[in-house]
């Protein structure tokens, strides 16, 4: 079973509602797919060991054989190709890597090498919980693209144990990757106006993708009462913990 923990807005208490989680399971892994700026580890005092690299594939122009056509950057719609009177330039942290250049070059001027955007570590032990494995997705400072780190991370899923993923804040594609295919997603909120609005954004989402949720307002006996969990009831009748 694969449980992502979200929420709309960020320093709601998502990581440590996800953590904890996975500390109270046996056979779990848990995955920090908050790869900006991931934390789990700092809660488990774990020792981590890299396990791979993520690479994008990128353009590589032979100069030799293009003749300034201008067919590949027609084609990127991501622009990360300019074709200009007498050279090519290309944008590397503008590739999304999906190799269509290379297919409409007439002159196969056009090459792929990988370049590196983040990497993949995991745990060395299992912190005294048996069964127990944490991953980790990492962006390279500077990099714009998250949503191929976390998918590379969660094909380190096992489908024998229960996943317990730590989601990014926010509603944008690295959220959508990282719960796109799972089982129930658990939000965490909290009882103010921004948390609320930033709330309702995120069951929009889980409500399009289909996914089963339930929402956990924290800090709730501290925060902004004017919204309610009579709010939550009425709107989407589902259930609401508050903590």
């Amino acid at each position: 079973m694969k449980i992502a923990i979200a929420s709309g807005k960020g320093g709601t208490g998502k990581t440590t509602v996800a953590v904890n989680l996975a500390l109270a399971l046996e056979n779990v892994q848990l995955f920090d797919c908050d790869v900006e700026e991931p934390n789990c580890h700092l809660f488990l005092d774990l020792d981590l060991e890299k396990v791979e690299d993520v690479n994008i594939p990128t353009p590589v122009i032979d100069k030799s054989k293009c003749d300034l056509c201008g067919k590949c950057s027609e084609f990127c719609r991501f622009n990360a190709i300019a074709v200009l009177p007498k050279e090519v330039m290309i944008f590397p942290a503008l590739c999304h890597g999906c190799g269509g250049c290379t297919l409409v070059c007439p002159n196969a001027a056009i090459s792929e090498e990988d370049r590196s955007i983040g990497i993949i570590d995991k745990n060395k032990g299992n912190n005294g919980n048996d069964g127990f494995e944490f991953y980790r997705g990492l962006l390279n400072i500077g990099e714009p693209m998250a949503s191929p780190v976390i998918a590379t991370l969660k094909k380190h899923i096992d489908a024998e144990k229960t996943a317990i993923i730590d989601s990014p804040p926010g509603t944008a594609c690295p959220v959508i990757t990282s719960v796109g295919d799972v089982d129930y997603c658990v939000l965490v909120t909290e009882s103010t106006p921004f948390g609320f609005h930033d709330l309702l954004l995120a069951i929009d989402v889980v409500n399009t993708l289909e996914i089963p949720f339930g929402v956990i307002i924290n800090r709730y006996d501290i925060g902004d009462n004017k919204i309610p969990y009579e709010v939550w009831r009425s709107r989407y009748g589902r259930r609401c913990y508050t903590s």
